[in-house]
């Protein structure tokens, strides 16, 4: 199994919100081409630790990376680094705490903003570091570079879902408007990137809280998204996937060698469920 990847995380967004407000991503689950599943974070319920958990798949008690002010290069195996050791490219429009995590740390906006260099695990990067980025401008980048670079795996994070739970709190129309807004543009995009055949996971970090803020174990801070889209997943309704177990899959979908295996089972389709799912597209 070798597809094209693209992840993206909507920071901050809680499960419930995205059940209700994610319009464009659930009408694609109407037409049989999503699958949504609920998924519980990592504690602590924080970004930073939990970046590093969806693209590593250990715990922040295991990274080291275990609150939002630890500044540095990760030291685990990332997605980004075992694609690159497969001679893979890669891409990113995020945060730039990414950046720092897995290129040059501590950030430098006027080096790092703008990413074109194929020595880096991130190669090809636009990154951000004012929170009221606008989602608008970050699909816009994530666009610029999958268009101009063609990477295998392509991180996609913005930030305004985040920005308005901590401002207004998740039981707010701010919260649950920003997130509406953000599906909006995300439309402009995923029919083009599933006409092109890549494998499309739609997740969350963490959740939200009423106080404003996240970091504890609430349900509403720890239940998240996963949104799976492409024909390499089963799209199995009973699947129980885990926050740790991103990172294998989207290593399995890419292809990537001698990674630790964390792949709920039935979530992804295997070789002979792959062939057979060929053989009957050519019957008909």
């Amino acid at each position: 199994m070798t597809s094209k990847v693209i992840l993206i995380i909507l920071d901050g967004l809680a499960y419930n919100t995205a059940e209700q407000c994610m319009g464009f991503i659930h009408a694609l689950t109407e037409q049989n081409q999503s699958t949504l599943y609920k998924v519980q974070c990592e504690l602590p319920s924080m970004s930073r630790p939990l970046y590093e958990t969806i693209l590593t798949g250990v715990t922040p008690a295991v990274s080291g990376i275990v609150h939002n002010q630890v500044a540095r290069n990760s030291n685990q195996q990332s997605v980004f680094s075992l694609a690159r050791k497969a001679g893979l490219s890669t891409a990113a429009a995020a945060f730039h705490w990414f950046s720092e995590l897995y290129n040059q740390s501590p950030y430098n906006a006027i080096r790092d903003r703008h990413t074109v260099d194929i020595k880096q695990l991130i190669q090809y990067g636009t990154f951000y570091h004012d929170g009221k980025y606008p989602d608008s401008h970050l699909y816009l980048d994530a666009e610029l570079l999958r268009r101009r670079y063609d990477p295998d795996f392509l991180l996609v994070h913005p930030m305004s879902i985040d920005e308005a739970g901590h401002h207004s709190g998740l039981d707010s129309s701010h919260y649950r408007n920003t997130t509406r807004r953000s599906d909006k543009e995300l439309s402009e995009f995923l029919p083009s990137w599933i006409e092109a055949g890549y494998q499309i996971i739609i997740t969350a970090d963490h959740g939200m809280n009423t106080d404003k803020s996240h970091g504890g174990s609430l349900s509403q801070e720890r239940d998240i998204p996963l949104f799976v889209i492409g024909d390499q997943f089963t799209h199995q309704a009973n699947c129980q996937p885990k926050q740790l177990e991103i990172c294998g899959i989207i290593c399995e979908l890419l292809g990537v060698q001698n990674h630790e295996k964390a792949v709920t089972e039935n979530l992804l389709l295997d070789e002979n469920q792959t062939m057979a799912k060929q053989n009957l597209s050519m019957k008909g």
